[in-house]
C-alpha cells in the first residue's frame, strides 16, 4: 500500500507519527546502537579503524545523539538538536581530514537507516501497530538521513574552504598551547585540534633541532608531525612513539642534520620531554654526550639525572669530600679517582687498579687512606649514596678528570 504521508522537510517535527511510536522505540535504541556499529563497520572497515582513534568518543556520542534526537523529535517536536548537530559536523571534517570524499559517510548513514528500519518493523509487529505507521516511520526516517547528510556537509566544507597556509598557522599555535605551561584545558586543545585538522594523540614524542634547521626538513616529515622551525629552539612534536617507522622518517627528514628524540611521555607532559632532549643537547654540544644523526633522551636518563642540577653537584661533592680538602691536590684528585671507581664498580682492588692503571697493592693503600679520612661516611648508606651519585657527577661533567 503507498504512503499517503508527506515527506517532512529538513527539521521539520514528524507530526505524522504517534508520539507513544517514541516510548515502543527508546527501549531498542542501546541494542540498535551496536547493532549500526557492527554493521556500519563491516561493511566500511576505515570507521571500525577511527573507533579505536582519538575521536573515538566523539564518534560513538555522534551515533548516539544521532538516534536519540530523532525519537526525541517524536516525542518531543522541536526539540532542540544542538549538540547532535555539533557532532554531525565533526562527522563531516574527519571525513575532510582523511580525505575522503562524502560518499563513504552518507553510505554508513543510509546503511543504519535501513538497520532502524529493520528494527522497527520488529517493533511494529511486537505491538501491532498498523502498517501505516511503519510506513510514516520509514518515511520520516530517510528524511532524516537527508538532514543528518546536510549538517555533515556543512562541516566537511568548512574544512575543505580553509587553505593550507591557515592549517599550518594553527597546528604552530597548537604546539606552542600544547607545550604553555601550565597546560591549556583539554577542552581547549582539542578544539583547536579539531581546527588544525590534526587528531589529538595521547601520547607524544618531542625532538629537538639545532638552529637554523634545515630548510628541506618539514617537506620530509609525516602528515601528522607538529613542527616549529623558525625559531631560536626549533622543534618538532610526534604523535605516539618513536617507532622504527618515525625513525626512519626523521633520518630521511634530516638528511644529515644531527638531532635529540625526547621521551615518549602523555600529552600534558610535552613540555618535560622537550625539555630533556633540548638539554641532551647541550650536553652533546659539552662533549658529554656521544652526538649521532638522531640521538635518544632514553639511552641517556641517568646522566640526565645526574647533571641535572651541576651547582647542586658541586655542593653535594663539596660536603663528602671535605675531609680531603686539606690534602695537595694531585694527591687529592688520585684518591678521588680510586674512590669513584671503587664505589660505582664494588671491584676487588685488582680490578680497580686495571681500571686505574695501577697496582693493586697501590689501590688497597689508597683505600685504607681513604677509610681513615671517609671512614664514616663509607659506612653509612645515604653517604655512600650521595658520595657515588657526586662523584658519578662531577666524572660526567669533567670527562676523565675530577
Amino acid at each position: 500500500m503507498p504512503s499517503t504521508v508527506r515527506t517532512p522537510e529538513v527539521g521539520e517535527p514528524l507530526d505524522p507519527l504517534p508520539k507513544e511510536f517514541a516510548a515502543f522505540m527508546r527501549p531498542e535504541l542501546p541494542g540498535l546502537m551496536k547493532e549500526i556499529r557492527i554493521e556500519v563497520t563491516r561493511a566500511y572497515p576505515v570507521y571500525g579503524r577511527l573507533l579505536n582513534g582519538p575521536n573515538a568518543d566523539a564518534i560513538r556520542q555522534g551515533v548516539e545523539q544521532a538516534l536519540s534526537a530523532f525519537v526525541d523529535r517524536v516525542a518531543e517536536p522541536g526539540k532542540n538538536s544542538a549538540l547532535r548537530d555539533e557532532l554531525l559536523r565533526k562527522f563531516g571534517r574527519v571525513e575532510a581530514y582523511e580525505g575522503r570524499e562524502l560518499d563513504t559517510l552518507q553510505g554508513a548513514y543510509r546503511l543504519g537507516a535501513r538497520i532502524a528500519l529493520r528494527r522497527a518493523k520488529a517493533v511494529g509487529r511486537q505491538y501491532n501497530l498498523s502498517p501505516t505507521v511503519i510506513l510514516a516511520f520509514a518515511d520520516a526516517l530517510f528524511a532524516y538521513v537527508e538532514e543528518l547528510e546536510a549538517i555533515s556537509r556543512e562541516g566537511y566544507v568548512e574544512v575543505q574552504s580553509r587553505g593550507s597556509c591557515e592549517v599550518s598557522a594553527l597546528r604552530r599555535q597548537l604546539l606552542h598551547l600544547i607545550l604553555a605551561a601550565p597546560p591549556l584545558p583539554q577542552s581547549t586543545v582539542s578544539h583547536l585540534c579539531e581546527a588544525a585538522a590534526w587528531p589529538l594523540p595521547a601520547h607524544v614524542t618531542l625532538v629537538a633541532l639545532r638552529s637554523p634547521a634545515p630548510d628541506h626538513l618539514e617537506a620530509g616529515l609525516a602528515a601528522d608531525v607538529l613542527a616549529d622551525l623558525d625559531i631560536p629552539q626549533p622543534h618538532l612534536l610526534l604523535p605516539g612513539e618513536l617507532t622504527p617507522q618515525r625513525q626512519a622518517m626523521l633520518d630521511t627528514a634530516l638528511a644529515g642534520a644531527h638531532a635529540v628524540a625526547g621521551l615518549t611521555v602523555p600529552l600534558t607532559q610535552a613540555a618535560d620531554s622537550i625539555r630533556w632532549a633540548r638539554r641532551v643537547l647541550q650536553l652533546i654540544d659539552e662533549g658529554v654526550v656521544a652526538d649521532a644523526p638522531l640521538v635518544r633522551c632514553e639511552d641517556h636518563l641517568v646522566t640526565l639525572w645526574l647533571l641535572s642540577d651541576p651547582s647542586l653537584v658541586s655542593h653535594l661533592a663539596a660536603r663528602e669530600l671535605a675531609p680531603l680538602d686539606g690534602l695537595p691536590a694531585s694527591r687529592r684528585d688520585r684518591l678521588v679517582e680510586t674512590l669513584r671507581v671503587h664505589v660505582s664498580t664494588r671491584a676487588p682492588a685488582e680490578q680497580v687498579g686495571e681500571m686505574l692503571g695501577v697496582h693493586a697493592q697501590t689501590v688497597r693503600y689508597r683505600l685504607r687512606n681513604l677509610d681513615a679520612r671517609l671512614g664514616d661516611r663509607l659506612a653509612d648508606p645515604d653517604h655512600r649514596f650521595a658520595l657515588e651519585a657526586a662523584l658519578r657527577s662531577l666524572h660526567l661533567r669533567d670527562g676523565d678528570g675530577v
